[in-house]
């Protein structure tokens, strides 16, 4: 068991990535992204870029306006458009 003594116990690193979670920290969460400056980089109109990747242009006009912020999966798929428009849109069509 001494082997063991400096890994970190299983529940204690479950509980660590919780609290990173929880305060915000967490080293792999996707970065905030400029939706508009993506779609406008993309020659699409809203419409366009709401249809081709699967959102509602209500969802997207809120975002481009700040009124909200991207989260979860859209978040990922945001930031993978902005850095690979070209694949996504090869996988999607």
């Amino acid at each position: 068991m001494m082997e063991n003594a400096n890994r970190p116990l299983p529940l204690a690193e479950a509980l660590a990535h919780i609290e990173s979670r929880a305060n915000g920290t967490l080293a792999n969460a996707p970065k905030d992204v400029d939706v508009k400056r993506i779609r406008r980089r993309l020659h699409m109109t809203q419409r366009r870029f709401a249809a081709r990747f699967g959102f509602s242009v209500a969802t997207l006009r809120h975002w481009e306006r700040g009124n909200r912020k991207p989260r979860g999966a859209a978040l990922v798929l945001l930031n993978v458009i902005a850095r690979y428009p070209r694949a996504v849109l090869r996988a999607i069509s």
